[in-house]
C-alpha cells in the first residue's frame, strides 16, 4: 500500500510527561515537553509573527504559563491541540499589542514544511518527482500551505485545524483537496485515492 510518511507523536509518552508534570512538578518532564513540541510551535508562531526570535519569545511564553498552571495539566485531553491554540493566541496577542494589527489574514501566512515527504519506492515515482511536488506544495497558497502542513506533518484532524484558525470543516477539507489535486498533478494521478493517509477528515 503507498504511504504518505508523517512524523508521529509517542502519544501515551507524551500523556505520561504530561501527568508527571501535573502531578508532580517534574521539571525533566517538562523539558521533555518543552523540547518535543518546540521546533512545531516555533514555526506556527512565525506563520504569524514572521520573526524569528518573536516566534522564540511567543513559545516560551507559552511554556511559562504552561508551568505556571501545571497543576491543572492533567485535565487538558489534547496537549498537542491546547499547545497549538495557545501559541496562535499569544502570537496574535503581540501582534495587537505591539503592532496594533487587529486581524491575521491568511495572505500573511509564512509557512515552511520540514517533514512531511514522499517515499519514491512506494510510491513508485522518481527522486525528480519528489523534488516536483515539494515544489508544487512550497507553491500553494498560504492558508492552503498551513492547513497542509498541520494536517500532514502535526498530524491534527480536520475539526482540529478548523476550530484553531477559525475556518469552517468544509473550507478546510476543500483547502485540502486543493493542495493533493495540486500535487497530484505533478505526478499524474489522484494522489488523494493513491495515498493513504493516517489522519481522517473527523
Amino acid at each position: 500500500m503507498h504511504r504518505l510518511h508523517l512524523m508521529n507523536n509517542n502519544h501515551t509518552n507524551i500523556e505520561l510527561l504530561q501527568q508527571k508534570v501535573a502531578l508532580f512538578s517534574d521539571q525533566q518532564s517538562y523539558n521533555e515537553l518543552f523540547l518535543h513540541f518546540y521546533p512545531s510551535l516555533q514555526q506556527f508562531a512565525f506563520s504569524f509573527v514572521k520573526s524569528k526570535q518573536l516566534s522564540e519569545e511567543v513559545v516560551s511564553d507559552v511554556f511559562i504559563k504552561i508551568w505556571e498552571k501545571r497543576k491543572t495539566l492533567h485535565n487538558i485531553t489534547n496537549l498537542k491541540l491546547y499547545l497549538f491554540t495557545s501559541t496562535r493566541n499569544t502570537a496574535i496577542n503581540y501582534l495587537k499589542k505591539k503592532k496594533g494589527e487587529q486581524h491575521i489574514l491568511a495572505e500573511d501566512y509564512w509557512v515552511e514544511l520540514n517533514s512531511v515527504y514522499f517515499d519514491p519506492e512506494k510510491l513508485m515515482i522518481t527522486a525528480e518527482m519528489v523534488t516536483r511536488i515539494h515544489k508544487a506544495i512550497q507553491s500553494l497558497p498560504p492558508k492552503c500551505k498551513l492547513i497542509f502542513k498541520l494536517i500532514k506533518e502535526e498530524g491534527l484532524k480536520y475539526k482540529e485545524v478548523a476550530a484553531l484558525l477559525d475556518l469552517s470543516v468544509k473550507t478546510v477539507e476543500n483547502q485540502m483537496t486543493l493542495a493533493l489535486k495540486r500535487i497530484g498533478s505533478e505526478i499524474g494521478f489522484n494522489i488523494k485515492h493513491s495515498i493513504s493517509t493516517t489522519t481522517k477528515p473527523a
